[in-house]
């Protein structure tokens, strides 16, 4: 038999497998939200939407927020934007996801503040011991909003500085709080960088190779947060000569909230690094284990090793 031919068999063997085994379970229900964002949340959405009821282990609902009308259409037309502006600002205040109907909600927002109702009623949702995912620009939102910064552990831009906490990164095997002045976010160009495993024995980890190199994205820099709670992952070199800071940045993270569980991946700029293997097995994993505390979802025969990303066709 042809070696690669033997290879592509196994491989579909093994997902069969994969897919009857989860298919046993009872599957997650999963909300995403959605609706505002400075990144591409139209194209990002639907791929990690397929991403999750591909893998067989979850059922997937979608919470859009009401979009801002365009800033442009002020310059244009005064008296419509401003009666455009006023559905908006009504809709935003009855924009309530039941989120208490699921099992773990993703985080696919950057936008405005939502109503308290709705804000009392995540805050409730997370401790109570519901799952929570942060996927990249999420970790921008909300910067005056102290409980969603505490569940994120480390966030950027949205006016955070020294004030919001510290810089968090690892140096000499271990993590620094860094409490100096300065801003809080940053990344240079995108490129293909190294994930290093900094906690193989975790249930998203475990598995996995001790480096992985991931598909051409952001790479995240200078997080800053409350960063209570927090395990790093996996964390990422940003080289100066790629615009980075030259430490060793956190990229997968948990977090503890009272008895949720947040899975925080700054991974994800858009829909290409999102169908990176790197990208689909640590957020399946992070989205199981926020979920249940549990990881059943394997890791795949394709998944990388430090030399190049692996990338799934999205037909």
């Amino acid at each position: 038999m042809n070696s690669k031919f033997g290879k592509f068999v196994a491989f579909l063997v093994f997902l069969f497998l994969t897919v009857q085994m989860i298919s046993a379970q009872e599957k997650i229900n999963v909300q995403i939200v959605d609706g505002q964002n400075n990144h591409d949340w139209k194209g990002t959405t639907p791929v990690f939407r397929r991403i999750l009821e591909e893998s067989g282990r979850f059922a997937v609902d979608v919470a859009t927020a009401p979009v801002k009308p365009h800033g442009d259409y002020q310059k244009d037309n005064p008296e419509a934007y401003a009666a455009a502006m006023e559905v908006y600002r009504k809709q935003m205040t009855e924009f309530k996801p039941d989120f208490a109907k699921y099992g773990v909600v993703i985080m696919n927002y950057n936008g405005d503040a939502w109503p308290e109702e709705t804000k009392t009623a995540f805050e409730k949702y997370v401790a109570d011991g519901g799952g929570l995912v942060i996927v990249h620009a999420a970790n921008n939102a909300f910067g005056n909003w102290p409980e969603y910064n505490e569940m994120i552990a480390i966030g950027g831009w949205g006016g955070r500085n020294e004030r919001s906490g510290p810089y968090l990164y690892w140096e000499d095997g271990k993590i620094v709080r860094n409490t100096e002045p300065g801003p809080g976010g940053h990344h240079g160009p995108q490129w293909e960088f190294l994930l290093d495993v900094r906690e193989p024995e975790h249930p998203i980890m475990k598995g996995l190779p001790k480096s992985f190199r991931h598909a051409r994205d952001e790479l995240y820099d200078r997080l800053r947060g409350p960063a209570k709670n927090v395990t790093v992952l996996a964390t990422t070199y940003a080289d100066k000569e790629k615009g980075g800071s030259g430490r060793h940045e956190p990229q997968l993270m948990v977090i503890d909230y009272g008895k949720g569980r947040v899975f925080h991946t700054c991974l994800g700029h858009d829909p290409n690094p999102c169908k990176s293997v790197s990208f689909i097995i640590t957020f399946l994993r992070g989205a199981e284990w926020a979920a249940t505390g549990k990881v059943t979802i394997p890791v795949p025969d394709d998944m990388p090793g430090p030399d190049k990303p692996v990338m799934r066709k999205f037909d």
